[in-house]
């Protein structure tokens, strides 16, 4: 076995953000486990057997399992570790399958993760203590980017930044979308700001390894010569590439991911109100431009206080550690002459048909929202051409343009103190709401009310669909903090419960809060017919996965064996 991981990234930027994000954990001490039910004889000849499958430099333990625990753990919220009892990276789907075949010989339960980097819910850490890491960084090939249809097909371990760079280096009239952060997986779930940057619908042919190392391709992509293979997911019976998401029912090894045809002009625009409750009307208007077409991508609304926290720490603001009052809150919106709440979005294609979009635009909300201000700025291909994503200045282009970068996560930083001492953090609760401008200002209200009684400042994002929003709440807090990082999680536990009694589910949880079926803080709420929805998965899950192998907790869907009383011990639950 290795006792060293080798780097992650090829891109130095991406490996160095890598390494101080881990370096730091809160518990540096990593104690060795071992996987549910297996003693440490089986466990050590698993071990051998891992190394013959993917190389013995593929197969970590020990304090090298350093890269795969949550960097921001808050100890305070879990009652047992979520460590792994090793890790392994195959190269292969070849390579998969033997692991596979170890983990149900021993039955060891296996977490499964691209790159690791969904942070803030957990990163690689698993739900179950114990289960082997299943890294897929290594399996990083662009297997192939068609231009004149535009998408790609991807393994796991490729990344926005390697998409990108691939679309530039080959010079395509492509533009991928990213998210906040480049580092992450192409094939995780996620969320850009490009015309394809709702990734999940925008996603059509999966190639999919079931527990028994089988493998399946969906829609299409079934068919050996379909020359459609990743350009619908219309299928011939049931269209199953959803049972795939968010999932523990099988391990994605390729992935088609639709992208944006290069435009030959981009319209940065932004609408800022100066008040709290114009949120309202923000989303109403917003949310019917969506539906009628006249603005075909998301939009994404951010508050004062979110939109600063890359440039400034809140003692930058206010040198008191309880929330910043509204009379400062004020003098920040003076200050950087922006509004409380600061709506954005990208106009893409035709200079003169983002000029008609945007002139709709532009007459809907001096109508609806006379108190706003309306910003655009028009960047065009030089002599006719397409337009350089690269060619867009400062913070009119980035994600809008799809070019990926890693400054956002300058943001976890938001509470540590001024003289750069302490380690940032942070987790969020993601509802989704409705696109009703009462009901989302009811919930910023209280939202509100809950981030300050806990002695936070509320940082509350929006990113409006046509019909929903998930509303990104973040929680930072200072990991050598032990006060911040127990108020952080009541924080969480708070806004949940508000949630859940209006109705609202996350469109994801963090891996500390995905327990027991009856303890699980999101699958719970799923409740019609007496549960019938996570009945239904349980039924599939055991069905393909009858060893329980493959990531037990996720989303709250547990294997039969984890599900039995006698089983329960070996889980995080709380002590009776």
């Amino acid at each position: 076995m290795a006792t060293t991981p080798p780097p992650t990234y090829t891109y130095p930027e991406y490996q160095a953000a890598h390494e101080e994000t881990f370096s730091n954990p809160v518990t540096s001490n990593i104690p060795s486990v071992l996987p549910p039910g297996v003693s440490e004889e089986d466990f050590a000849h698993a071990l051998q057997e891992l190394a013959d499958a993917a190389g013995g430099n593929a197969v970590f333990a020990g304090q090298s399992l350093k890269d795969y625990v949550d960097p921001y753990e808050i100890p305070e919220a879990v009652r047992q570790k979520k460590i792994p009892c090793a890790a392994v990276c195959p190269s292969s789907v070849q390579e998969i399958q033997s692991i596979l075949k170890v983990a149900n010989k021993y039955k060891i339960p296996i977490w499964t993760f691209s790159r690791g980097k969904n942070l803030g819910y957990g990163g690689p850490a698993p739900v179950l203590p114990g289960s082997l890491a299943l890294d897929l960084h290594r399996m990083n090939r662009i297997i192939d980017v068609n231009e004149k249809l535009s998408y790609a097909v991807v393994e796991p371990g490729v990344t926005f930044g390697d998409l990108y760079a691939y679309c530039r280096a080959n010079k395509l009239k492509l533009w991928p979308s990213t998210p906040s952060l480049g580092w992450g997986s192409v094939i995780d779930r996620g969320m850009g700001f490009t015309p394809t940057g709702v990734h999940h619908e925008h996603m059509a042919g999966l190639e999919v390894v079931r527990a028994d190392g089988d493998i399946v391709r969906t829609g299409q992509f079934a068919m050996s010569n379909s020359p459609s293979a990743h350009l619908t997911r219309l299928s011939f019976g049931p269209t199953i590439d959803g049972i795939f998401l968010q999932s523990n029912l099988g391990i994605v090894t390729k992935m088609g991911i639709y992208l944006t045809p290069q435009p030959q002009a981009y319209m940065a625009v932004t609408f800022d109100v100066p008040n709290f409750d114009d949120i309202a009307a923000l989303v109403d208007m917003f949310g019917a431009l969506r539906r009628n077409g006249t603005i075909p991508t998301s939009v994404f609304i951010g508050n004062i206080v979110g939109q600063t926290t890359v440039i400034h720490k809140h003692a930058d603001w206010w040198d008191q550690p309880e929330p910043i009052p509204n009379w400062r809150l004020r003098e920040i919106q003076a200050e950087l002459g922006i509004g409380y709440w600061v709506a954005k979005f990208g106009l893409y294609g035709a200079k003169g048909i983002l000029q008609a979009q945007f002139d709709e635009v532009k007459r809907v909300l001096e109508q609806e929202i006379p108190s706003g201000r309306l910003r655009n700025s028009l960047f065009e291909g030089e002599d006719g051409k397409l337009l350089e994503a690269s060619a867009v200045s400062g913070p009119h282009g980035g994600v809008y343009v799809g070019l990926p970068g890693m400054i956002n996560l300058q943001f976890v930083d938001y509470l540590t103190p001024k003289d750069g001492s302490g380690i940032g953090g942070h987790g969020a609760y993601s509802p989704i709401l409705p696109l009703d401008g009462n009901t989302v200002l009811d919930w910023a209200k209280e939202a509100r009310k809950i981030y300050e009684s806990h002695g936070f400042d509320l940082i509350s994002d929006f990113f409006i669909d046509q019909r929903h929003s998930v509303s990104v709440c973040m929680l930072f807090f200072d990991k050598t903090n032990p006060k911040q990082r127990a108020a952080s999680d009541k924080l969480l536990h708070a806004l949940f419960e508000e949630g859940a009694r209006r109705g609202f589910s996350k469109y994801r949880s963090h891996v500390a809060y995905m327990g027991l079926i009856q303890l699980d803080m999101a699958a719970g709420m799923f409740d019609f017919n007496n549960h019938a929805y996570r009945r239904f998965v349980e039924a599939l899950k055991d069905s393909l996965d009858p060893n329980g192998i493959l990531s037990p907790g996720k989303m709250g869907i547990w294997p039969r064996r984890f599900r039995d009383q006698s089983s329960r011990t070996t889980l995080d639950i709380l002590s009776t």
